[in-house]
């Protein structure tokens, strides 16, 4: 029997055990500080890493077109905050150039915080294979960059498919005797795009960030594992924020930067928590515990 199946025996036999360990990894791992880490860095970095990105974009292509591509970006990631995230950035786009080769310096470097300290979470998380093999200094510092450069490519596609579904909501269809309107189906596809492409992104995140190479298959039950809780959690966030939540009586103008930072620390719980449950997972038959699971 291969350790494979043998791992999958074990989560089987012990659901419960297995939910316990990662759990218990994630609490041993502190899970919610390294969260909070990476929602403050990335509070940091979302405004000077997508002005970056426009700011590019906009040399090739529409800037309307950009925002509004961008809006349906961050409806994913700050679920009832996309509009003014995308007009502050917006407002930036507008006056970049008297920022100077200074100023788009510092764009780079503020852009990049964030993935670098979701790797360095990620790490804490996959100790265990950091203890036999570290990455070089130059691929972490390249990484990050490389993320920007999806997103940027990612926007455009968006972009692109925004651009023909808008042109869909003008069809209609004749079935029967009955002439169906496509617009709905425009949204719907739109939306349905957006989940598969934050499945990707997460799943090349679980890929990429840990050191060492990880089974396809591992990576990509997680990314569509996390990107179904986030989107669940982001509608309920979305539902709070809007009727029960007394943020905007308690924070005033600060409510929009104190619910960006809740949100994107819960996506971040999220990420970090299917990290947890990978390494987990890897663990199994290592340790005492796994492997007298294994054996009964």
């Amino acid at each position: 029997m291969t350790i494979l199946s043998a791992r999958s025996r074990y989560i089987l036999d012990h659901p419960w055990r297995f939910a316990g360990q990662v759990v218990s990894g994630f609490r041993a791992n502190q899970g919610l500080l390294l969260a909070g880490a990476v929602a403050y860095y990335t509070l940091l970095s979302i405004v000077p890493m997508f002005a970056l990105i426009l700011v590019a974009l906009s040399q090739i292509t529409d800037t309307s077109a950009l925002l509004t591509a961008l809006r349906e970006y961050l409806v994913f990631l700050a679920p009832g905050q996309a509009a003014a995230l995308t007009a502050q950035i917006g407002v930036f786009l507008q006056n970049w150039k008297v920022v100077g080769i200074t100023g788009l310096l510092l764009l780079l470097f503020f852009s990049a915080m964030a993935f670098t300290v979701l790797e360095n979470a990620m790490s804490v998380i996959f100790f265990h294979r950091i203890a036999v093999k570290r990455r070089h200094f130059l691929v972490s510092a390249i990484i990050p960059y490389a993320y920007i450069l999806l997103l940027a490519v990612g926007m455009l596609v968006v972009n692109a498919v925004s651009s023909s579904m808008a042109s869909l909501a003008t069809q209609h269809v004749s079935l029967l005797g009955h002439v169906w309107s496509l617009d709905g189906a425009g949204a719907v596809l739109l939306y349905l795009f957006g989940i598969v492409g934050e499945i990707l992104l997460l799943t090349s995140l679980y890929l990429v960030m840990p050191v060492g190479r990880l089974a396809l298959s591992h990576a990509l039950i997680g990314g569509i594992t996390a990107a179904l809780l986030w989107e669940i959690t982001r509608h309920i966030l979305v539902w709070y924020f809007a009727t029960l939540s007394l943020i905007n009586v308690i924070y005033g103008s600060f409510a929009t930067t104190i619910v960006i930072l809740l949100s994107v620390e819960a996506a971040a719980i999220i990420v970090l928590f299917g990290a947890q449950v990978i390494a987990e997972y890897e663990r199994i038959g290592t340790s005492a515990t796994s492997v007298h699971g294994l054996q009964t």
